[in-house]
């Protein structure tokens, strides 16, 4: 079954929406819009597009408001938090501001392209996975623009740390291509309460550990994208973040 033709929690809500985080992202956010808005009229799929600013310094918000009223495009929506708080909190604003029966969240900048979305359906459809998360660590992964070696090594090592204490079998908690389930993305997030980076492995251990799901990994395409708003203390973060991430879901908190 594709995702066109899943309904949403109500009647009226749409088969997919898509979750974008965004924080000063005036670069890329209009460019973001159009290959999304494309791309769903191509497959003539019923979502909705909701871009989460992560209280942007920049002109991130009238960006995509003047796009919005440019293309009277009704299915993009902006939620936006009053002040920078981290990608972790703009996400589950916006997915907890979501309707879709399926709910993908993406990175701003299309370090994965919107076709990858395919891979991840089939995935969730044949195997009836509630997440399918695409992974840059896989032997299917197509990497078209590397990032610097020193990245490289930080993920690879913390990647490591990840699935010794807390998303066991996971190679790549941190890519930005995310499938859910509506329902559960809604449930999970809501739960959530990591609020930079780390709320990626944060939801996969409440998935593993908590509810006792499976979750897919499905290798994609992804290219390094310049400007990146990772940097070594984000890593850093993450890393610090985990055991703690860990215990809070053995003890069942949140």
């Amino acid at each position: 079954m594709s995702s066109s033709q899943h309904s949403g929690d109500d009647g009226n809500a749409p088969s997919l929406s898509i979750v974008i985080p965004a924080y000063d992202e005036e670069r890329h956010i209009e460019r973001t819009l159009r290959q999304t808005q494309d791309y769903l009229r191509a497959r003539s799929l019923a979502a909705e597009v909701v871009v989460a600013d992560d209280g942007s310094g920049d002109r991130t918000v009238q960006r995509v408001e003047a796009w919005t009223a440019r293309e009277e495009e009704p299915r993009v929506r902006l939620v936006s938090l009053a002040r920078h708080r981290g990608k972790g909190a703009a996400l589950r604003a916006g997915v907890l501001a979501s309707r879709g029966a399926r709910v993908l969240v993406m990175d701003a900048d299309l370090a994965t392209p919107m076709v990858e979305l395919e891979a991840l359906e089939r995935v969730m459809d044949a195997t009836r996975a509630r997440i399918v998360c695409g992974s840059r660590a896989v032997p299917t992964a197509n990497i078209t623009r590397p990032q610097s070696a020193l990245r490289v090594a930080l993920g690879t090592a913390g990647n490591l740390w990840i699935r010794a204490l807390a998303v066991p079998g996971m190679r790549d908690t941190q890519c930005g291509f995310k499938l859910l389930e509506g329902s559960l993305a809604r449930e999970l997030y809501a739960l959530a309460r990591e609020d930079r980076f780390a709320i990626d492995v944060e939801i996969l251990c409440l998935a593993k550990h908590r509810l006792g799901l499976t979750v897919a990994e499905v290798g994609v395409e992804w290219a390094h994208q310049p400007g990146s708003k990772v940097r070594w203390h984000d890593y850093l973060d993450v890393l610090v973040s985990v055991p703690r991430i860990r215990l809070l879901v053995e003890l069942g908190k949140p």
